[in-house]
């Protein structure tokens, strides 16, 4: 048993550096006859489809109400037995037996939160806000069962006695600490007032995360000319002209609003003022200037954390809650962050400055705002770099990014091979599914695709599982991958930036992290690591994009079908650099803003009690930040900062991660690239020290297992412009894939911009 149940507020393996996440229901599920109760519906029995596959075409919305009542009253009787067996505890029949509980529960989890995220509707919505408190609130029962826990502490107490493989002692630690963590050596009346906050965290995250999504997916931002949006593409605004109409304004023109703070229409667009009412819709979503307000929410968020690290005897939230990380405490995380602030705000500053030059040359007479940054950024890039980002997407085509690149890159490194497949359900029209073969054949698992924007799905790019791989099981992985890509108009080809090509492959290393799991309890299979290490596979698999073999087979130019041309990319590669003020900038801020407020004492956090507090706090820790925050605004404000702010815990104290696991993958670009790039043997290698070993060993000696050493932070300083190139440093070729954000507004998703 995942020993925290999955709820609504999960989040998936957010793509990559963008990303990209986690809605992890890292547990699959079978009910016993004797467990089963009346009323059975789809998911009381395992699925009969291949690799245990959903039927998405068998399951009603009715279903999921009373498979998650009955799962979790089957998952009481377990722990039940597991608390009355007379034998004394062991391995088998206390950690096993919990770590089998749960089936039916994870399994309805695994579906009924996937479509919470990629394809709600009201009454999905309606059963998440009912079932989430519920969830954490049988959870407890479990985490702070103190019989439970009895048994548990006696197994942990006799390790050093007993005979067990290494991911057993994993397994054990892992739970007993999670326990801990979770209140289990608290007094009986604190145990009572931490089930309390964490039913309470669970209504109101996800309140915040539908909010949050409301906000952006049901308020569009209307134009009343077609003149407001001059320099859009014909189909951009004829899809304007559809949303509008389809919204009940006939007439006028609507753009829908993208998760980021940055909105990715926003280069192309001519009119001033038509751009500053777009970044302003934007960066005042849910904050009360609409009808969407999530500040009351943002405060009990953060009071309600803080009070449960207080009960634990930790001074914020922070503190309590990366006990389980590879960076140890929030003073090193923001040590790490600290050393790249200077370099970091000295570059805003120049770009700012260079960019108003670039305003007053066309004679404008202002000053860049960040409406206007990207318009003239991707001006300067075009005629310093000479990259046209509209020409750049003629060699993107959809199908051959995926089938053509990330698969061929997979069969390149790892031996994998694909087969479409169309006898599968699929929950959307749009969903592509594909049998993944292993490097001798065999079955290795299923992989569902779903690559367009739509309304019902929330923001971003993210990766889950169906079905974990797991030995216990004897299961194979069942994984998707989602995107937010706008989906071109009918008859014409799906072309995409090469923000979303990089976060295609970004995705995909989060599914491969999946695929390659080797591990015998789901609880440490595959991407269940520690949130600052679970986006470094990932973002690795970026560096594939632009490596010369790779575009080679992928990148052909739509209408002529001719191979994107050398100079092309090494222009992408050589403006990689340029514009990581922003780029960057607007990361740092978040992954920095993040940590001020889950830095917060209690009686700190308590004092945050107005919507209007909320934004002044904000505000105030934004500008302490060293960062030129008026140019450059974080990558998600407070009020849609779903990443912090959605699950009982998600990111919280956590956005860091993307920084701390960019400095892993480019070390490690610098391993590849040093070692013969994209060879089987340096695949298989990555594969056997890194992809496979789940969360079953320590992080930093898993690395320096995979490079030999240590990483050295100067290899993603160097990719990013803050630092100059050391003599032996690898060279930064297409080879080493760039950062490579062509258009602004980049896309949660890929490494090269945070979740």
């Amino acid at each position: 048993m995942r020993i925290l149940l999955a709820t609504a507020a999960s989040l998936a393996l957010s793509g990559g550096f963008h990303g990209a996440a986690i809605a992890q229901t890292n547990t699959s599920t079978t009910v016993t006859t004797q467990d089963s109760l009346e009323g059975a519906n789809y998911f009381e029995l395992e699925s009969s489809l291949p690799f245990k596959a959903p039927d998405f075409d068998a399951i009603s919305e009715d279903d999921y109400m009373p498979a998650f009542e009955k799962a979790m009253a089957i998952q009481k009787g377990e722990i039940q037995r597991i608390v009355d067996n007379p034998a004394q505890p062991t391995f088998e029949n206390t950690i096993v037996a919990l770590e089998k509980s749960g089936r039916m529960l994870s399994r309805v989890g695994a579906v009924f939160f996937h479509l919470t995220g990629t394809n709600t509707n009201d009454r999905l919505d309606e059963i998440n806000t009912e079932i989430s408190p519920r969830l954490s609130a049988h959870s407890d029962s479990i985490v702070l069962n103190p019989e439970l826990f009895a048994r548990v502490k006696a197994v942990y107490d006799n390790r050093a006695a007993m005979s067990m493989t290494p991911e057993d002692a994993k397994l054990l630690e892992e739970t007993y600490k999670s326990m801990v963590h979770a209140g289990a050596e608290l007094t009986d009346a604190e145990r009572e007032r931490v089930k309390e906050i964490n039913t309470e965290l669970s209504t109101v995250t996800t309140e915040f995360a539908q909010e949050a999504r409301n906000a952006m997916a049901d308020q569009p931002v209307f134009f009343d000319s077609r003149e407001d949006l001059a320099g859009l593409s014909e189909s951009d605004i004829t899809s304007a002209a559809k949303l509008a109409e389809e919204e009940g304004q006939p007439g006028k023109y609507a753009i829908a609003l993208q998760n980021t703070t940055q909105q990715p229409l926003l280069p192309s667009m001519e009119n001033r003022a038509a751009r500053e009412k777009l970044f302003m819709a934007s960066y005042h979503r849910a904050d009360g200037t609409t009808d969407v307000d999530t500040r009351e929410l943002v405060a009990k968020i953060v009071e309600l954390r803080a009070e449960k690290a207080a009960l634990f005897g930790e001074p914020d939230w922070a503190s309590y809650t990366m006990y389980d990380r590879m960076v140890e405490s929030p003073q090193a995380a923001l040590d790490f962050m600290g050393q790249m602030v200077p370099a970091l705000a000295e570059t805003q500053r120049r770009e700012g400055a260079l960019l108003t030059e670039k305003i007053a040359e066309e004679g404008g007479d202002f000053e860049v705002q960040p409406w206007d940054w990207y318009r003239y950024a991707n001006q300067i890039k075009a005629e310093q770099y000479q990259v046209d980002d509209d020409e750049v997407m003629q060699y993107f085509q959809l199908d051959k990014v995926l089938e053509d690149g990330v698969f061929y890159m997979a069969e390149k490194l790892y031996g994998l091979t694909f087969e479409r497949r169309t006898d599968l359900p699929v929950y959307h029209p749009d969903v592509w599914v594909y049998t993944v073969k292993d490097r001798d054949g065999s079955d290795l698992g299923v992989f569902y695709f779903d690559p367009f924007q739509r309304p019902s799905k929330r923001g971003g790019a993210w990766m889950s599982n169906f079905v974990d791989q797991s030995y216990l099981w004897n299961e194979k992985p069942v994984i998707y991958n989602v995107l937010n890509i706008p989906k071109a108009p009918d008859g014409e080809p799906q072309l995409v930036s090469f923000d979303w090509v990089n976060t295609a492959f970004h995705e995909f290393g989060h599914a491969l992290h999946g695929f390659f799991a080797d591990q015998t309890y789901p609880s440490l299979s595959g991407t269940a690591t520690a949130r600052d290490f679970v986006e470094y596979p990932s973002q690795v698999h970026e560096m594939w994009a632009t490596y010369p073999e790779v575009l080679r087979n992928y990148a052909k130019h739509v209408d002529t079908g001719e191979t994107i041309p050398t100079e092309l990319v090494d222009k992408i590669e050589a403006s990689s650099k340029f514009n990581q003020g922003y780029d960057f900038g607007e990361v740092v801020e978040a992954a920095l803003l993040d940590m001020k407020w889950h830095a917060l004492s209690k009686a700190e956090a308590a004092a945050i009690d107005t919507p209007e507090k909320v934004s002044a706090y904000e505000d105030s820790a934004l500008r302490d930040l060293g960062l030129e925050v008026d140019l450059v605004p974080p990558r998600y404000r407070t009020t849609y900062f779903n990443h912090i702010f959605s699950g009982p815990a998600g990111y919280s104290a956590g956005y860091y991660s993307y920084l701390w696991t960019q400095m892993l993958d480019r070390d490690s670009r610098a391993w590849f690239l040093q070692n013969g790039g994209l060879t089987r043997e340096n695949g298989d290698h990555y594969r056997e020290t890194v992809l496979s070993q789940g969360g079953t060993r320590d992080y930093s000696e898993m690395y320096r297992d995979f490079a030999g050493r240590d990483p050295d932070v100067q290899y993603m300083l160097i990719a990013l412009g803050l630092a100059e190139e050391q003599p032996g440093t690898p060279e930064q070729t297409a080879g080493d894939s760039s950062d490579g954000k062509l258009p602004a507004g980049a896309v949660d998703g890929g490494a090269s911009s945070a979740n």
